[in-house]
């Protein structure tokens, strides 16, 4: 008897928590619209206001947490990243051997390689709510979004998603400290007849006059071979491109 009530006690927490997760994965497909993608971005630094540097990279995602970014920029031409699982390497073209780096090596300002490499959070958090739309006082789905793995780039984000749509509208991130590390805010637009995420603003909590701005200029299903994620291949050949 007593067992029967604590499992009726249970079901409303059950169901939030599955709702909250759903609720990242709708979000999620504003940004990545298909499993296997090639996203050509460019990072932009600004520091009071104005244009400091900015960075071209092509991202290939394919599942199971599978990204290879390749610049395109002629200061850092050759350079890959490649992130296979909780693993990210850094590929120099005269470098033969790859470079075991973190999630939060910085690419530019405060853009890391995880903040480029990764574009889904229901793969690395689970999710719970701090406030439904209705009682949030934002007017929006409070989220709070925990690692599932070590290897990633925040121990944890707050997430604000709008009610009904869930679009992303902001994501407070923090490190494995509590630290808050940067608030990002999305902008979204339309791509391919899909509204997707084309813009995402990573806003310093340390060196509150720069902030940095990823823009997803063009997305496209594509899907590289095995070859492409795999370390000692490409150390092998630094020149190769896909």
């Amino acid at each position: 008897m007593y067992k029967f009530i604590f499992v009726l006690l249970l079901l409303p927490v059950i169901a939030q928590a599955n709702s909250a997760d759903e609720l990242v994965l709708q979000a999620d497909k504003y940004r990545q619209s298909a499993d296997n993608l090639k996203v050509s971005t460019v990072i932009k630094l600004y520091k009071n206001d104005s244009l400091d540097r900015e960075r071209a990279y092509d991202v290939y995602i394919r599942p199971e947490r599978k990204s290879l970014v390749i610049s395109k920029s002629p200061s850092e031409k050759g350079q890959k990243i490649l992130m296979l699982a909780d693993n990210f390497w850094l590929l120099l073209p005269k470098t033969k051997r790859p470079i075991r780096i973190t999630p939060m090596q910085k690419l530019i300002g405060e853009a890391s390689t995880g903040d480029v490499a990764t574009m889904r959070w229901n793969e690395d958090y689970y999710a719970e709510y701090i406030a439904p739309y209705k009682t949030s006082g934002s007017g929006n789905n409070e989220l709070r979004l925990t690692a599932k793995r070590k290897g990633v780039t925040y121990k944890k984000i707050d997430l604000s998603l709008a009610p009904e749509s869930h679009i992303p509208i902001r994501a407070k991130l923090y490190l494995a400290s509590g630290k808050l590390a940067k608030i990002a805010e999305f902008e979204l637009s339309e791509r391919n007849g899909l509204l997707q995420v084309s813009k995402m603003i990573l806003r310093d909590r340390i060196n509150k006059n720069q902030y940095t701005v990823i823009e997803y200029l063009t997305t496209e299903d594509y899907s590289l071979t095995d070859k492409y994620y795999n370390p000692s291949y490409l150390a092998r050949n630094p020149s190769v491109n896909p």
